[in-house]
């Protein structure tokens, strides 16, 4: 039996998981809601994470404009998403939700600006 201890991060409470895993079965214990057994499942079937990050703006009243990916990635994915991230900049003006890479590293998700940049005059 393979035994796994998680922070549940779904919600506030922050519930100390214990995910057991044993021939296909998945129990997760320690959790307060619903939210945390979905949660300790996911995390150790195929785990998954929201990356934020900056780009630089070009002609921008800010030199960077922060973004982040649209939903979460495949962990494994990260440093190919972070690769594509580095390699652009954008001219301002810049919107919030403005889409920044359209399918960031083959995953199908969009990488979007988090902030208003504006055109420097």
């Amino acid at each position: 039996m393979e035994v796994r201890e998680l922070t549940c991060i779904c919600c506030p409470m922050g519930c100390s998981l214990t995910v057991a895993m044993e021939e296909g079965e998945i129990k997760v214990t320690g959790n307060s809601c619903n939210r945390g057994i979905e949660y300790g499942r996911k995390e150790v079937l195929s785990p998954t994470r929201i990356v934020t990050s900056s780009v630089p703006v070009i002609g921008g009243n800010f030199d960077m404009v922060s973004v982040k990916t649209s939903q979460d990635i495949p962990k494994d994915k990260i440093f190919d998403c972070m690769k594509e991230i580095r390699k652009v900049a954008v001219q301002a003006p810049v919107s919030i939700g403005d889409v920044i890479l359209a399918d960031c590293a083959g995953t199908g998700v969009a990488v979007v600006a988090t902030r208003n940049v504006g055109k420097v005059s």
